[in-house]
């Protein structure tokens, strides 16, 4: 890294350290979010900057010390060098991750909206399972999550579901779970002992802020209804539930799970919202298809990315080729293990990236 560089996120660190203590910014909370994170990110490659340097210090000196005639001190100095140059080149393939330009929602929270597919009731028993994978994990992370819609099958799975999850770095693990989730298991109603292959998908929003999308109201249509439950019958006897249509693009959203009428226009709006940058965000990705098209987490709704294996117990990543034994961990919420090694395959694209780009 060039000195200038060093220089300029030195002289950032001093005025992000000034913004944070003025009247303005305590008054924001997201404005300081995002100081935070920048200061945390600049932070972390100066700490690294500053390692390199005294790991290579230590590193001349050694090998100086190398050609002593004091054969102990030598013998030492030799020892050293690998650990040393091991230390070295840990500390420089950190630096380019750590330089990578960073996704702007990974500080986001999300919201996630999984729909059975193809498998009927089965699908929406899937879907259910799924749902509650991501809420264990959530918990896990020590993230909250709420619930703005749902459609209950008959059995107890979910026709669709619609929450959010709040917290520390949400989207920057939860973007790799858009996509086909497909299952293969006997469901609880074959009587022959059949393995049946049953889908559902999930979309992973990025949570939008109100001030980001600007709505028109006169481009809304809004409809209010009773809420229904599985089977269609009415679980409220007042019209609370809403659905929103947005007029220009055909997006509709539709939320009866709270009920106050406000409060479900309120969610649904949230997920509008969110929709909307999903959906301007993907215009400007379609504009870069082959690198697209490379990404881990790119969000596709309709690529299938991972199988559930119940026969086998085992958990297959379809992205990166991985597989894993350990099913009813993973459903259970134990899901770094699969997210881990997504991370570090989308790290590598990027840094062969950045290094062609370099070249």
């Amino acid at each position: 890294m060039k000195l200038d560089d060093i220089r300029s996120m030195e002289q950032r660190l001093g005025e992000i350290d000034e913004e944070l203590c003025s009247p303005r910014t305590l008054k924001n909370p997201s404005l300081i979010r995002s100081l935070t994170e920048e200061r945390a990110g600049l932070a972390r490659i100066l700490d690294t900057v500053r390692e390199i340097r005294e790991i290579g210090s230590s590193l001349e000196e050694m090998r100086q010390f190398t050609g002593d005639e004091d054969q102990e001190l030598a013998s030492m100095a030799s020892g050293e060098i690998p650990l040393l140059e091991n230390r070295l080149a840990a500390l420089e393939h950190r630096m380019k991750t750590l330089l990578i330009p960073p996704d702007p929602n990974d500080r986001r929270d999300v919201i996630i909206e999984i729909r059975s597919g193809t498998g009927g009731e089965e699908a929406a028993l899937f879907a259910a399972d799924v749902y509650r994978m991501y809420t264990n994990y959530a918990q896990k992370m020590g993230w909250s999550h709420e619930v703005f819609s749902s459609s209950e099958s008959e059995r107890g799975g979910f026709k669709e579901i619609t929450f959010s999850l709040r917290g520390q770095g949400v989207y920057s693990r939860m973007k790799f779970e858009a996509g086909v989730h497909r299952v293969q298991r006997v469901p609880e109603t074959e009587t022959s002992g059949r393995i049946h292959t049953s889908a559902c998908t999930v979309a992973v929003l990025p949570e939008a802020e109100e001030v980001e999308i600007d709505i028109n109201p006169e481009e809304l249509r809004i409809d209010v209804f009773r809420s229904s439950g599985p089977g269609g019958q009415s679980v409220n006897t007042t019209d609370s539930a809403v659905r929103i249509t947005h007029l220009p693009t055909g997006l509709v959203v539709s939320c009866q799970d709270e009920k106050s009428q406000h409060k479900n226009r309120m969610k649904a709006m949230k997920v509008l919202r969110s929709r909307l940058l999903a959906l301007a965000q993907e215009e400007e990705l379609s504009k870069r298809a082959q690198a697209r098209k490379s990404m881990v987490g790119s969000g596709d709704r309709s690529a299938k990315i991972r199988t559930y294996n119940f026969p086998q117990g085992r958990v297959t990543d379809h992205r990166i080729h991985l597989s894993l034994h350990s099913l009813r961990d993973i459903l259970g919420g134990d899901l770094d293990q699969v997210i881990d090694p997504l991370i570090e395959a989308e790290q590598e694209r990027l840094l062969a990236e950045v290094s062609s780009a370099g070249e």
